[in-house]
């Protein structure tokens, strides 16, 4: 069972988290940047460019600009598969858990301040 918000409140958790983030945050993501990391955290690896690509329904130098710029930050590793030198797996990073684990936490502050 889901938590069941108003199309206002949903937005306000939107714009409330956002806030923080720009507010407190060294670095704050893009959208489509957040969408990867999340896919990248959230969905169980083995992680590839074409394999982003193909779930975010957009091209792999789409995908390469933001890996680039979240590896910068040191958000995720890409790796040679040992397997088959072709692919490039993405990998997690300590750095990368933290910052997902601290939007997670601002999103459960922020849903339990909406008012009802």
């Amino acid at each position: 069972m889901g938590i069941e918000l108003r199309p206002a409140q949903a937005l306000r958790l939107l714009h409330q988290t956002a806030l923080l983030q720009a507010w407190e945050d060294e670095h704050d993501l893009t959208l489509r940047q957040t969408a990867i990391l999340l896919t990248i955290y959230l969905e169980a690896p083995p992680h590839t460019v074409r394999g982003l690509a193909a779930r975010l329904q957009v091209t792999k130098p789409v995908i390469t600009r933001a890996l680039d710029t979240m590896g910068a930050l040191e958000f995720l590793e890409r790796r040679r598969d040992p397997t088959d030198k072709r692919n490039v797996l993405i990998r997690r990073t300590v750095k990368g858990s933290l910052y997902v684990s601290k939007l997670a936490d601002r999103l459960v502050e922020q849903a339990g301040a909406l008012a009802p």
